[in-house]
């Protein structure tokens, strides 16, 4: 898939876990797209580098460390893009699970209609 339908499934998937989670709020829907795309190029900067860092870390913890990386990607991304509040570490946390979740319930989804489509 291409870099912005990735980007525009993730806004979705940010739009719909700060509507579930209390501690999250976004503006608009604008927003979430600002907030996909900075979440992205953290991901891809950001993210590799947090990771040699903390690589002792994340192997004592057999990998759960990854999960406060990911929260802070979605503190920094808070920081950066106005309309995007994230009032705690946990909220922080549970709204990058849930984030993942639904980014592979709405990839699955799009790749079964596609797979429809071919036959």
């Amino acid at each position: 898939m291409n870099f912005l339908l990735k980007v525009l499934i993730t806004a979705v998937a940010v739009f719909i876990a700060a509507a579930i989670l209390p501690g999250v709020e976004v503006a608009n829907y604008a927003t979430a797209i600002w907030v996909a795309f900075t979440m992205s190029l953290l991901n891809m900067v950001v993210r590799p580098l947090l990771i040699f860092f903390t690589l002792p870390a994340t192997i004592v913890t057999l990998g759960l460390f990854l999960f406060v990386i990911n929260a802070l990607i979605i503190l920094l991304a808070a920081d950066l893009v106005g309309g995007f509040l994230v009032s705690s570490f946990f909220s922080a946390l549970l709204f990058s699970v849930l984030v993942s979740i639904f980014r592979s319930m709405l990839f699955k989804l799009l790749k079964n209609k596609k797979e429809e489509e071919l036959k």
